[in-house]
Formats: C-alpha cells, structure tokens, sequence
C-alpha cells in the first residue's frame, strides 16, 4: 500500500522516466527522437536537452540510474526540499545536455546521449560539496563510472558525469553564498 511518503518529487519522476522509457522503447527511433544529438541543432529538435534525461539505452541503465536517483534525490529532498531537489535536477540536467552538446557538436556527432545520469551527477556534486565525509566516495565512484566502462568498450558518456558534478559543486556553491 503506497503512503504519503512515497509521492516524494524525486519517486514521481522516477516513475515519469520509466513510463517515458516505456514510451521511448515502443516508438520507432524512440532512442534518436529524444535522446541529445547532432538533430538538436541541425533539426531543430529543441526538446532534446530536457528528453534525453528521460531517454535510456536499456533496461540496466534505466534500473541504474532510478537506483541512483532514489538515493540521492530522496536525500536532497528530505533535507532541502522540493523546490530545491527540482531546481538541482531540471536545471542541472539541462544544462549538462547542453555543455555535452557542445561535446557533441565538436567532437563526436555519431552520440546519441540518453539517460539521467548527466543530471544525477548534478545531485552528487551538489552532496559532495556539502557533504565533505562522502565527498572522496562520490568523486571515487563517478569516475569510476565513467572510466571503468570505457576500459571494457562501453560506449558511456564520461563527458556529461564530469560535466554534472562540477556543476553540482558550482550549484552548492552558489546555495551557500545565497542562503
């Protein structure tokens, strides 16, 4: 029986992104329509920086990355607040898609980016600045996130995990000298 604590903003999206994954899965080009590629721009696929987010490569990444996100959004959520874990979040992930755009744009415009993990770097950077006891084992674990998988020949967007902590750092930054 679900109770008032499960309708938490970070469970709600959790469920949209699997619902979403659903959708994406069972469409034709599902992945290329919302993931972030060279269409972004050369396509005028707008949507792409906040869909991809929602956009996954499998049934791994998808359960990986909600795994994630519980923890850490949940935590966000608990001790800041909504608005603050959807702020962290939504806006974090867009602008991770858009700097592993220019990625994208310059250097490789064979990706296709999806899934939230850009945007749940953001959430641990941001807990990694405030949080200076679990600081070492988040930076420890996303780079061996995104190194790890390279070494095996999985193609990973390491870009956008570097890209989401710093801007989780800089979020934490900014929370601070403004409260």
């Amino acid at each position: 029986m679900l109770k008032t604590k499960d309708f938490t903003l970070t469970n709600i999206v959790i469920f949209i992104t699997v619902i979403f994954y659903l959708l994406q899965i069972n469409m034709n080009y599902g992945a290329l329509y919302f993931g972030l590629n060279i269409y972004f721009t050369e396509g005028l696929f707008f949507w792409q920086p906040l869909t991809s987010m929602f956009a996954h490569g499998g049934f791994g990444h998808i359960a990986m990355n909600m795994f994630v996100l519980y923890q850490f959004g949940n935590l966000i959520e608990r001790f800041r607040g909504k608005k603050e874990f959807f702020f962290v979040y939504f806006l974090g992930g867009i602008l991770t898609s858009l700097l592993s755009y220019l990625y994208i744009y310059f250097l490789d415009n064979q990706v296709n980016l999806v899934g939230a993990s850009g945007a749940i770097c953001v959430l641990l950077g941001y807990v990694a600045y405030f949080d200076k006891f679990q600081r070492k084992g988040i930076i420890t674990w996303i780079l061996i996130i995104s190194v790890a998988p390279i070494l095996i020949g999985l193609p990973i967007a390491w870009y956008s995990h570097f890209i989401g902590l710093a801007l989780g750092f800089i979020f934490g930054v900014i929370r601070k000298l403004t409260h």
